[in-house]
Order: C-alpha cells, then sequence, then structure tokens
C-alpha cells in the first residue's frame, strides 16, 4: 500500500511557476533614484551663467527677495529659468496685487553692458517698485 503526500508539486513533477516581487521592487527603487539624481543634475546644466561683479557691502543670502531676476552678459533676462523682455517684466510686476515693500533683486553679470542693466532696472520701476537692489559677491582678499 502506498502512501501519497501532498507537496506544493503537480501531478507530473513540475512546480508551480513564481513572480518574485522583491527584486522588482528593488530594481524600480533604483531606478527611481538614477532618474531623480540625473534631473537634478540637468537642472543645474540649465541656469544662465553669470559673473557676478566684486563688491564689499554685499547682501545676505537670508534676506533674499521672491523677484530675483538675472542678467547674462548678452543681456537676456531671467526669473527662474524663465527668458522675459524688459516690457515683459514690468506686466508681470504690475500684475502683482501685493507689491508695496517688495524688493527686487538684480543678479547682472559682471561684462553685461550698463544700458542693458538700466532697461531691466527701467522695467522694474516702471511697474511701481522702489526697492531695487543689486546681487554681487564679496572679493576674495
Amino acid at each position: 500500500m502506498a502512501v501519497k503526500l501532498s507537496s506544493n508539486s503537480d501531478h507530473d513533477g513540475h512546480e508551480e511557476a513564481r513572480i518574485e516581487i522583491v527584486p522588482l521592487i528593488d530594481i524600480m527603487f533604483f531606478l527611481l533614484a538614477s532618474f531623480m539624481l540625473v534631473s537634478l543634475s540637468m537642472t543645474q546644466l540649465s541656469r544662465v551663467p553669470i559673473d557676478l561683479p566684486d563688491a564689499q557691502a554685499a547682501l545676505s543670502e537670508k534676506s533674499a527677495p521672491p523677484y530675483h531676476f538675472a542678467m547674462n552678459q548678452q543681456g537676456v533676462i531671467t526669473l527662474k529659468d524663465e527668458i522675459l523682455t524688459p516690457t515683459e517684466v514690468t506686466e508681470r510686476l504690475a500684475a502683482l496685487e501685493n507689491r508695496e515693500g517688495l524688493t527686487v533683486l538684480i543678479a547682472a553679470d559682471a561684462e553685461a553692458k550698463h544700458q542693458q542693466v538700466m532697461r531691466l532696472l527701467d522695467a522694474v520701476r516702471a511697474a511701481g517698485i522702489e526697492k531695487v537692489s543689486f546681487e554681487s559677491k564679496t572679493p576674495k582678499p
């Protein structure tokens, strides 16, 4: 008399196929982390390179205003990586409801032409902004 023990195998001796989820989850987390690191490094490359002029009394980074315009050597104006014309700068600032007491920070490249910087300053003033600061870097001794 033969006794048949029950097992996880089929009647023909093959085990049932299983999909292992843990290695799949590990690979997905690795790919997610890789894509996040690559995307963060790409955002650094898209910034406009600016060589700030030197100044002794530089503004501290703690008091950075919310509107920070940058101008590169060619006179291209950017706000958070968005390219703007002086007219668009005026329209953007004039559309703000609470612009009383707002300080605008302008970071112009040291090689940018004075006339281009003055056009940006005129665009900011045309929107009714009275407080304008210029970003600079502290010279190295």
